[in-house]
Protein backbone atom coordinates (compact mmCIF):
# COMPACT_ATOMS: atom_id res chain seq x y z
CA UNK A 1 0.00 0.00 0.00
CA UNK A 2 1.18 3.53 -1.14
CA UNK A 3 0.71 6.11 1.71
CA UNK A 4 2.04 8.84 -0.44
CA UNK A 5 1.96 9.29 -4.16
CA UNK A 6 3.05 12.42 -4.97
CA UNK A 7 6.61 11.26 -3.36
CA UNK A 8 6.40 8.32 -5.37
CA UNK A 9 6.25 9.95 -8.44
CA UNK A 10 8.83 12.39 -7.81
CA UNK A 11 11.21 10.03 -6.34
CA UNK A 12 10.67 7.76 -9.39
CA UNK A 13 11.74 10.76 -12.07
CA UNK A 14 14.40 11.88 -9.97
CA UNK A 15 16.06 8.32 -9.96
CA UNK A 16 15.21 7.56 -13.21
CA UNK A 17 17.07 10.95 -14.59
CA UNK A 18 19.96 10.43 -12.05
CA UNK A 19 20.67 6.67 -13.87
CA UNK A 20 20.14 8.53 -17.16
CA UNK A 21 16.39 6.64 -18.34
CA UNK A 22 14.33 7.50 -21.18
CA UNK A 23 11.06 7.51 -18.99
CA UNK A 24 9.15 6.07 -15.94
CA UNK A 25 6.36 4.05 -15.52
CA UNK A 26 4.16 3.88 -12.35
CA UNK A 27 0.53 3.55 -12.05
CA UNK A 28 -1.77 6.00 -12.71
CA UNK A 29 -3.92 7.95 -10.64
CA UNK A 30 -5.35 11.46 -11.68
CA UNK A 31 -3.11 13.51 -9.01
CA UNK A 32 0.16 12.25 -10.41
CA UNK A 33 -1.30 13.11 -14.14
CA UNK A 34 -2.50 16.24 -13.75
CA UNK A 35 1.17 17.21 -11.62
CA UNK A 36 2.79 15.59 -14.74
CA UNK A 37 1.20 17.99 -16.66
CA UNK A 38 2.35 20.65 -14.98
CA UNK A 39 5.82 19.30 -15.11
CA UNK A 40 5.41 19.08 -18.87
CA UNK A 41 4.10 22.56 -19.56
CA UNK A 42 6.79 23.73 -17.58
CA UNK A 43 9.17 21.93 -19.52
CA UNK A 44 10.79 19.95 -16.78
CA UNK A 45 9.59 16.17 -18.75
CA UNK A 46 8.94 15.84 -22.40
CA UNK A 47 6.03 13.56 -22.55
CA UNK A 48 2.87 12.32 -20.04
CA UNK A 49 1.47 9.13 -21.41
CA UNK A 50 -1.40 7.05 -19.41
CA UNK A 51 -1.71 3.30 -20.96
CA UNK A 52 -5.36 2.43 -22.37
CA UNK A 53 -4.66 -1.43 -21.72
CA UNK A 54 -6.40 -4.41 -20.02
CA UNK A 55 -5.65 -4.17 -16.50
CA UNK A 56 -4.51 -1.62 -13.85
CA UNK A 57 -3.68 1.63 -15.86
CA UNK A 58 -0.02 3.18 -16.26
CA UNK A 59 1.38 6.66 -16.16
CA UNK A 60 4.44 6.60 -18.68
CA UNK A 61 6.46 10.02 -18.22
CA UNK A 62 9.46 10.70 -21.13
CA UNK A 63 12.27 12.04 -19.11
CA UNK A 64 13.99 15.56 -20.87
CA UNK A 65 17.80 16.00 -20.98
CA UNK A 66 19.89 18.74 -22.50
CA UNK A 67 22.62 18.27 -25.10
CA UNK A 68 25.07 16.72 -22.64
CA UNK A 69 22.59 14.40 -21.09
CA UNK A 70 22.07 16.67 -17.88
CA UNK A 71 18.52 16.94 -16.54
CA UNK A 72 16.12 19.10 -17.11
CA UNK A 73 15.74 19.98 -13.51
CA UNK A 74 18.63 20.52 -10.72
CA UNK A 75 16.40 19.47 -7.69
CA UNK A 76 12.77 18.41 -6.77
CA UNK A 77 11.16 18.66 -3.00
CA UNK A 78 7.99 17.32 -1.64
CA UNK A 79 6.51 19.90 0.84
CA UNK A 80 3.16 18.80 1.93
CA UNK A 81 2.96 15.55 3.21
CA UNK A 82 0.05 13.20 4.50
CA UNK A 83 1.34 13.99 7.75
CA UNK A 84 1.87 17.31 7.25
CA UNK A 85 -0.03 19.36 4.80
CA UNK A 86 0.87 22.43 4.00
CA UNK A 87 -1.94 24.91 2.59
CA UNK A 88 -0.98 28.52 1.31
CA UNK A 89 -2.79 31.65 0.33
CA UNK A 90 -2.21 33.89 -2.72
CA UNK A 91 -0.24 36.05 -1.36
CA UNK A 92 1.75 33.94 0.53
CA UNK A 93 3.08 31.37 -2.18
CA UNK A 94 6.66 31.13 -1.81
CA UNK A 95 9.30 32.02 -4.67
CA UNK A 96 11.53 28.79 -5.73
CA UNK A 97 15.09 29.75 -6.28
CA UNK A 98 14.30 33.81 -6.27
CA UNK A 99 12.42 32.63 -9.45
CA UNK A 100 14.18 30.29 -11.18
CA UNK A 101 12.03 27.22 -10.03
CA UNK A 102 7.99 26.48 -9.82
CA UNK A 103 5.68 25.26 -7.01
CA UNK A 104 3.00 23.17 -7.71
CA UNK A 105 0.07 23.80 -5.86
CA UNK A 106 -3.31 21.26 -5.76
CA UNK A 107 -6.01 24.13 -5.28
CA UNK A 108 -10.11 24.08 -6.07
CA UNK A 109 -9.35 25.08 -9.72
CA UNK A 110 -7.21 22.75 -10.44
CA UNK A 111 -3.54 21.25 -10.20
CA UNK A 112 -1.09 24.54 -11.33
CA UNK A 113 2.18 26.24 -10.51
CA UNK A 114 2.64 28.76 -8.28
CA UNK A 115 2.73 31.99 -11.17
CA UNK A 116 -0.78 30.45 -12.07
CA UNK A 117 -2.33 30.55 -8.38
CA UNK A 118 -0.97 33.60 -8.34
CA UNK A 119 -2.33 35.46 -11.47
CA UNK A 120 -5.69 33.42 -10.35
CA UNK A 121 -5.76 35.18 -7.03
CA UNK A 122 -6.25 30.96 -5.60
CA UNK A 123 -4.31 29.35 -2.50
CA UNK A 124 -4.07 25.76 -1.83
CA UNK A 125 -2.42 22.49 -0.86
CA UNK A 126 1.49 23.35 -1.73
CA UNK A 127 2.67 19.70 -3.38
CA UNK A 128 6.30 20.49 -4.02
CA UNK A 129 9.10 22.39 -5.45
CA UNK A 130 10.99 21.24 -8.56
CA UNK A 131 14.09 23.92 -9.67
Amino acid sequence: MMTDPISDLLTRIRNGALARHDRVEMPHSKLKEQVGRVLKSEGYVDDVRVSEGEGPRTLTIVLRYGRDKSSAFDGVRRVSTPGRRVYVRHDRIPRVRSGLGVSILSTSHGVMTDKDARRQKVGGELLCEVW
